[in-house]
């Protein structure tokens, strides 16, 4: 029997390509993402009735109930890709309070959402859920502090979520890209540093703007990475994607790894003992 597959921000990126990949293999998809034309190209696409367009603001007040009709009138749900999202750069000060609300709106909470409508379903199917992170979800560079904190919710959300599903026979994995040549950053909102962040952000998002093309990787390695992994009997909770992210993400963990042995007695006089 074909297997059904919710993707969200399914009109591009990422999304887009994992919805055609299975597609491709003959899943049914119920593609989720704000923008009708694309879903309608994507629907056209495909044989008629192999997917069910959603075009939906995962943010909006009812969207976990039409994500939860969606999946009933599908008649179940074995894999979920957990998308959708945005970048936001700027310096920790200067991001309002707005921005960063929005922000966990869209890559936190509206995530969680996704998830409550689709769990029973997955739940009943074994099922498998592939939530969407980045490397700078393990760390954060100058400018990426809420951009990382969201995306840090979401791979601690996702690793609470593995234990506690493991009974169900329900599996998760965190996908970790690196830097790779999708529209991300069409929709990446950037917060212009001020003269006191110039020297750290604005080094940085300069640096950033001047890779070459060849620095971003081929975003196909990422959806065939999901659809590998969609198939295996034991995935892994996390997968790091590309060399970049490979590379950091070990550096990450070993300065931490270096910190932790390096204070892990402090303090070295008991409070009780200071003269």
């Amino acid at each position: 029997m074909p297997s059904t597959w919710l993707i969200t921000g399914a009109t591009s990126g990422f999304g887009r390509l994992v919805a055609e990949r299975a597609l491709a293999d003959g899943a049914h998809v119920i593609a989720v993402g704000r923008r009708h034309d694309r879903l309608a190209e994507l629907a056209e696409s495909a044989p008629h009735g192999q997917v069910t367009p959603v075009a939906l603001d995962i943010t909006a007040p009812g969207a976990q109930d039409i994500l939860a009709e969606a999946v009933r009138a599908a008649g179940g749900l074995d894999v979920l890709v957990n998308n959708a999202g945005y970048g936001l750069f700027g310096s920790v000060e200067q991001v309002d309070a707005d921005a960063a609300r929005a922000i966990f709106d869209t890559n936190v909470l509206a995530n969680l959402a996704v998830l409550r409508a689709t769990l029973p379903a997955l739940r009943a199917a074994r099922g498998r859920i592939l939530q969407t992170s980045s490397l700078i979800g393990q760390f954060a560079w100058p400018s990426s502090g809420l951009y990382s904190a969201s995306k840090g919710a979401v791979e601690l959300i996702s690793e609470a979520l593995a234990h506690e599903l493991a009974p169900t026979g329900v599996k998760v994995t965190i996908i970790e890209p690196g830097t790779f040549a999708t529209e991300f950053s069409t929709s990446l909102q950037v917060v212009a540093p001020n003269d006191v962040y110039l020297p750290t952000v604005g080094q940085f998002l300069s640096d950033f703007a001047a890779l070459p093309p060849q620095a971003f990787g081929d975003p196909d390695t990422v959806a065939d990475a999901i659809m590998a992994v969609a198939e295996l009997d034991e995935p892994p909770l996390r997968l790091a994607v590309g060399a970049d992210a490979v590379e950091h993400i070990r550096a990450s963990l070993r300065s931490r790894l270096a910190e932790l042995d390096r204070w892990e007695s402090f303090p070295r006089v008991p409070v009780g003992e200071r003269a």
